[in-house]
């Protein structure tokens, strides 16, 4: 069963290999837009330094995960590098009927989830400018072991491979034009017509405009 798009919130979802430069892009775009949220996903991996429960994530430990899945809790879940993540479907559905937009950092395995559900959603994803690029990223970040970096980097091909699968697609060379091409997406759909009509019902209603949803 797919969410028709009845709701005034927009969702917006965007993945990319590891070292893309994604959650730049994505806290830059949120600071840009107040009126986005990000959706703030569970996780069974363990924090990494700085990060917060409840902030970056959830953690959760894997029996919890499981449980919630069985509950019919996400809207799309994955195990992505030997972790389990998932996004609240309840929480997603409450915040778009009140109005506000949400964003799902996501892999492409949970965005093939929810395009099936929210056909409607505005799916983006990050391209590096090369894999040269993407490896010296993810040595600055200094988060990860040269294994963890080297098992990240064989797998970005095959992530990247889906790229086409995604409405859009940003090639995050420049970061500033990257982060300039995000915000365009996010107003242009705020600007689609099914978003509008209800978002301002009344002065359509006023205008005489029929809205056929």
């Amino acid at each position: 069963m797919t969410a028709k798009t009845s709701t005034s919130g927009s969702l917006f979802m965007v993945s990319a290999p590891s070292g893309a430069g994604k959650s730049s892009l994505v806290n830059g775009l949120l600071k840009l837009e107040p009126g986005l949220k990000l959706s703030i996903s569970f996780t069974t991996r363990p924090p990494r330094p700085g990060e917060e429960n409840g902030r970056e994530y959830h953690f959760v430990t894997a029996d919890d995960f499981l449980a919630r899945k069985n509950r019919g809790e996400f809207l799309e879940f994955a195990e992505v590098h030997g972790n389990y993540y998932g996004t609240s479907k309840i929480l997603i559905h409450e915040a778009m009927k009140a109005g506000t937009d949400i964003l799902l950092e996501i892999d492409w395995q949970g965005a093939q989830q929810v395009k099936k559900q929210f056909p409607n959603v505005a799916s983006i994803f990050i391209l590096p400018p090369s894999i040269e690029a993407l490896e010296e990223r993810l040595n600055k970040r200094g988060q990860d072991s040269q294994e963890v970096i080297s098992r990240r980097i064989l797998a970005a091909g095959g992530e990247m491979a889906h790229a086409p699968d995604f409405e859009y697609v940003i090639i995050n060379q420049d970061f500033e034009l990257a982060l300039s091409e995000l915000s365009a997406i996010v107003k242009a759909t705020r600007c689609r017509t099914s978003q509008q009509t209800v978002r301002n019902a009344a002065l359509f209603a006023q205008l005489g405009i029929q809205i056929n949803h």
